[in-house]
């Protein structure tokens, strides 16, 4: 039986081995909570609203760019905050604030394609003050799996419509429907499309050969030459021009036609300006109403008295209108006329003076 004091030192390297034992379960209490600042450290609240949970549940990790720093506390749904509604509440180190800010983004991440959410905060393009407890940090909404599986699906299903067109497609052109199927199966395309190409391929030997209008334009550097001396030509014709010679150089160069053209537009001016305040004859017959009075009166009494010829009235009427005066006349002329003759004939005989003496 053994004594009382190997009783007492068994009790003692007992009881040692359990204080060993809970000193190391502490220990590894703490260090597996370090990430979060410890088991007793002071905690940070912080909120954030999403469109959708995506997966997302409570004691979920919570990452400031990747790095574990707490964990989601709650989860539910707020119908006011609309389009909104998920709200997730997290806790982080205090002493993390100073790597947070107001305007920090949270998404709600996955871990690889089938593994849990988490919720990941990232500040690089923040700017904002830390975030005190209970804030809201802004939320950043990405497409989970079940979006994008969706989204995969109507893919799918736009790929199988278009499938099944293409396959109607192939079956009209292999039986011959429509003008692409006879393109496809006629062997008269075939025989034409070949007719085309030798007809081509003439052409084109033709043309290498320099003969025919194109061949000549191909081969013959007379059109070279030609076009090669028009454009001599031109840059002479230009260089003429630059140099002020010519008449069409004098235009370009010489300031004279500019002077006279602005000492006429500038007469014309004066002119119209005299015109505009009634001076001169075309000044009066455009301002004075008496002169305009006059002319109209002038016009009118011409006027009659060409109605007058033309009706046959007065000397000037008769003569215009009736034949027999225009008749006598002439007669009369005729015989002045042979009068005249017969005086530079003989003289003598019609200018004789006889002088009687009383």
């Amino acid at each position: 039986m053994p004594s009382r004091k190997e009783v007492q030192w068994s009790q003692l390297k007992v009881g040692a081995l359990v204080l060993a034992g809970a000193v190391i379960l502490i220990f590894l209490i703490f260090l597996m909570s370090g990430s979060t600042g410890g088991l007793f450290a002071k905690k940070l609240t912080l909120r954030v609203y999403f469109e959708n949970a995506s997966g997302l549940k409570q004691g979920a990790p919570v990452t400031l760019e990747g790095v574990t720093i707490g964990n989601v506390t709650k989860i539910r749904v707020v119908p006011e905050r609309n389009p909104t509604p998920v709200e997730v509440t997290m806790k982080v180190p205090g002493k993390l604030s100073t790597f947070l800010h107001t305007d920090s983004a949270a998404t709600i991440a996955s871990a690889g394609v089938l593994g849990d959410s988490y919720i990941d905060i990232t500040s690089t393009n923040a700017t904002g003050p830390p975030p005190a407890n209970n804030a809201e940090l802004v939320s950043h909404n990405v497409s989970g799996l079940q979006q994008v599986m969706n989204t995969s699906q109507d893919a799918l299903q736009q790929v199988s419509k278009v499938l099944k067109k293409t396959s109607l497609l192939m079956d009209s052109l292999n039986s011959e429907q429509g003008s692409a199927g006879r393109l496809l199966h006629n062997p008269e395309l075939y025989n034409h499309l070949n007719q085309v190409s030798a007809n081509l391929e003439g052409v084109t030997k033709s043309i290498n050969q320099g003969n025919g209008t194109l061949g000549k334009l191909t081969k013959d550097t007379e059109l070279y030459d030609k076009l090669n001396s028009t454009v001599d030509q031109l840059h002479q014709i230009v260089a003429n021009l630059n140099g002020g010679k010519g008449s069409a150089g004098k235009l370009l160069t010489d300031e004279t036609l500019y002077n006279n053209l602005n000492s006429a537009v500038a007469n014309a001016n004066t002119l119209l300006e005299g015109i505009n305040k009634g001076q001169g004859a075309i000044g009066k017959l455009a301002k004075d109403p008496e002169f305009a009075k006059k002319l109209d009166s002038t016009v009118t009494s011409l006027n009659g008295i060409l109605s007058g010829i033309n009706d046959g009235k007065g000397t000037l009427g008769q003569l215009a209108q009736n034949r027999a005066v225009y008749d006598s006349l002439n007669a009369t002329l005729d015989e002045s006329h042979k009068l005249v003759k017969a005086i530079r004939e003989n003289p003598k005989q019609y200018l004789v003076i006889h002088l009687k003496v009383f």
